[in-house]
């Protein structure tokens, strides 16, 4: 019998978890040739959700409950539920009811067939605010230029894996992870399933400025030496820009010595320079930064406590 392992990053979800996994269970039941086994992994929410989730993995053997120590954010949360997963197929949710579970079997069937490792959910219409829309749009921006994901696909919240894409992602310890970038690493059997996607059930998204500007980060600086090469290419075409601007100003002024030199070129010039410097050593710096947090063995998580932690994985990262 084959196995489905749901993950489930929550946070602030103590009023919706409940009916995702009395639906996703429901969902399940359709197919008898499956079992399954959801992953809950509390991410240090602030409200009960904990209590929930545990409430229910007590009563639920097949539901794992993973508490972690502190607010990591969604994608360490995602690895952490990775590593306690079973199941020949790994299908990643949200745990705000938004996600259209209804439309499973599609989801996962071009991994039943062999043919991909890996497949998103396709929303032609975004049920989000303006401001998320605009985090997406950046994001896809990012796995296509820098990761080199297929051109015809997109990321989305509700996505699912195989087993072979599974047990090789969990080997990335880096502290910054990003699922996308890790997957676009391994294989470049990645497509789309196109669906509608639901309105939210309660609240609001979670996600802030500075938890997408992480997010963005982490496929920018991580997995890929573009951003240092696009800086290296803006300081040749810097460096070429003003030589030749040198040489002019110095042909100019021996054909006609009674040209002034004026500051306000100058200064513009040296501005204009000296931000891009400045935004080339930011980028420098943030590489560099990660590398010592990595150097450092910064944890990516840590799990607090869990419930139903399957006997047959006994090499989770803890």
């Amino acid at each position: 019998m084959s196995i489905i392992s749901f993950v489930i990053p929550c946070y602030r979800s103590e009023k919706t978890i409940d009916s995702v996994i009395k639906e996703i269970k429901s969902k399940v039941s359709e197919r008898p040739e499956f079992d399954y086994q959801i992953i809950a992994v509390n991410d240090s929410s602030p409200d009960n959700v904990w209590e929930v989730i545990s409430d229910i993995a007590n009563n639920d053997k097949k539901i794992v409950a993973v508490n972690l120590n502190k607010n990591y954010g969604q994608a360490n949360a995602q690895m952490a539920g990775l590593n306690y997963s079973v199941g020949d197929i790994t299908v990643f949710l949200d745990d705000d009811g938004q996600c259209p579970i209804d439309r499973l079997w599609d989801l996962i069937a071009p991994i039943e067939s062999g043919e991909y490792d890996m497949v998103f959910a396709k929303y032609p219409h975004k049920k989000q605010n303006a401001f998320k829309n605009l985090g997406s749009k950046i994001n896809n921006f990012t796995t296509h230029a820098l990761l080199d994901m297929p051109k015809d696909c997109e990321a989305s919240n509700f996505f699912a894996m195989n087993k072979l894409l599974a047990e090789n992602a969990i080997k990335y310890d880096n502290p910054y992870p990003f699922i996308t970038g890790i997957a676009c690493n391994i294989t470049k059997k990645i497509t789309n399933v196109t669906m509608q996607e639901r309105n939210r059930a309660l609240g609001s998204s979670g996600y802030t400025f500075t938890k997408l500007l992480r997010l963005w980060l982490n496929g920018f600086t991580n997995f890929s030496v573009v951003p240092l090469r696009i800086a290296d290419a803006f300081g040749t075409i810097l460096a070429a820009i003003g030589f030749i601007f040198g040489i002019i100003n110095i042909v100019r002024k021996l054909i006609n010595p009674k040209i002034l030199l004026g500051y306000t070129s100058v200064v513009s010039l040296l501005l204009f320079v000296g931000g891009m410097i400045m935004i080339m050593l930011g980028i420098i710096g943030e590489y560099v930064g990660r590398i010592f947090i990595c150097i450092n063995k910064t944890p990516q998580y840590v799990v607090r406590e869990t419930i139903n932690k399957p006997k047959s994985k006994n090499n989770i990262k803890e």
